[in-house]
């Protein structure tokens, strides 16, 4: 039963990645190679925003329909956007497939609340949870790395138009797969008959602020609130500034390209598979405690190595060293994260949930994206190693939160995630 969960969580996360690595990667250098402006393609990162509003309209997913329709319809018509992208040539059609893309990422975010809710139902205890979370961050990489780096091989072979119909069939597969899953016929039972048994809440609809005093009632939620928006504030700055030190000192673009986008990917992979394996083993207080003073210490190592300018193999092989346990930890903090969430999200009433992960979601997406915009200026205001010292210290920072929460806060050792009835 638990590997039909993760199939069917892994899968969903899966498709729900493509548009993230179509719109990072390829896009990016598709447009350029048929001579759009770097401005231009810049203004691309706009269509992330439905990822944005989506806590918006998570209450409406949480009221209306079932989790199956809420999936097979979003993910239906996700094949249907893709079809609409296949007849347009973005070389003449830029507006086209913005607007088609904006879409996309809007249709995925729906699916995002809804399979987020399936999750919170169908984990059970800690080590499902773990597991569980697992699946999600290596899903949503693996389907963010296969439109990126992937698809990008394909498009030269067989051009933008077939390419997008490939994508049609993936979609259309996954949505007949998720029609007849049978992880969601418990779910399925509750449908429309909660809907109508939950009618006191119909009043939250038009009164918004009831849900929100409900969301930030649930238990542990001001502190997880809190670490969300910054658990990644350093990590985020060094990981997206020290490569662009290397390019200026050490390495050229195509050798970043293979080892930070590559092999670094990989060892971020590697790191989210293991955090849900050690969560099944460990309690998620003391995993978060050891885990956040190793990356402390893995940027006091990375941040020294700002110091030594002139190239050598033996820099390189450093830096290649520091990227790479840099992104799993990452990807190992990113699953203790999302498990942490989803822990607190459990704790809140049904009608809520959905809409109570969506929101601590949204924080984490805004937590990341505002540092990462801003780190650039820093480093050119203050240059790279004053830039790193301000990021080691925020790294400090979060890992002394998390250290005084596993003693006296939310992730007590004497508290551990308690196993849940099956």
């Amino acid at each position: 039963m638990m590997n039909d969960k993760l199939v069917f969580l892994g899968l969903l996360y899966f498709v729900q990645g493509i548009p993230y690595g179509l719109q990072s990667s390829l896009l990016p250098i598709y447009l350029r190679g048929a001579g759009h402006s770097l401005t231009r393609i810049g203004f691309t990162k706009v269509l992330y925003f439905p990822w944005v509003l989506k806590v918006l309209w998570a209450p409406l997913i949480d009221r209306i329909g079932t989790k199956r329709r809420w999936l097979v319809g979003t993910v239906s018509c996700l094949a249907l956007t893709c079809v609409s992208s296949a007849a347009l040539a973005p070389e003449a059609h830029i507006w086209g497939v913005a607007g088609t893309l904006l879409v996309m990422n809007f249709l995925a975010s729906v699916q995002d609340i809804a399979v987020d809710g399936a999750a919170v139902s169908l984990l059970k205890g800690r080590g499902e949870l773990g597991l569980g979370n697992t699946a999600q961050v290596v899903g949503y990489k693996a389907g963010s790395v296969f439109a990126g780096g992937g698809l990008l091989a394909v498009i030269d072979v067989a051009g933008w138009s077939w390419m997008f119909l490939l994508l049609t069939f993936v979609y259309a597969g996954v949505a007949l797969f998720v029609w007849g899953a049978p992880v969601l016929d418990d779910e399925n039972l509750r449908g429309t008959s909660d809907a109508a048994k939950r009618g006191g809440h119909s009043a939250d609809a038009i009164r918004p602020w009831r849900v929100w005093r409900k969301l930030m009632s649930v238990p542990g939620t001001p502190w997880t609130v809190l670490y969300v928006l910054t658990y990644k504030l350093g990590e985020q700055g060094a990981v997206t500034m020290f490569p662009l030190f290397l390019l200026d000192h050490h390495m050229t673009a195509r050798e970043l390209g293979f080892w930070n986008g590559v092999i670094a990917m990989g060892f971020s992979i590697c790191g989210s598979s293991l955090g849900g394996l050690l969560l099944a083993q460990f309690s998620i207080g003391s995993l978060m405690r050891r885990v956040f003073v190793l990356r402390t210490v893995s940027m006091v190592f990375q941040s020294s190595l700002l110091t030594i300018l002139e190239p050598s193999q033996l820099m390189k092989g450093m830096a290649v060293l520091s990227m790479s346990f840099q992104h799993f930890l990452g990807g190992l903090i990113t699953t203790l994260t999302f498990t942490t969430m989803m822990h607190c999200t459990q704790r809140a009433e049904d009608s809520v949930q959905a809409t109570h992960y969506s929101f601590l979601a949204t924080l984490e997406v805004l937590g990341k994206l505002m540092f990462g915009a801003l780190a650039g200026g820093v480093v050119d205001w203050l240059g790279y190693q004053v830039a790193f010292l301000i990021f080691l210290t925020l790294s400090a920072a979060t890992a002394l939160h998390v250290w005084t929460a596993t003693m006296t806060g939310a992730l007590r050792e004497h508290h551990p995630l308690k196993e849940q009835p099956k």
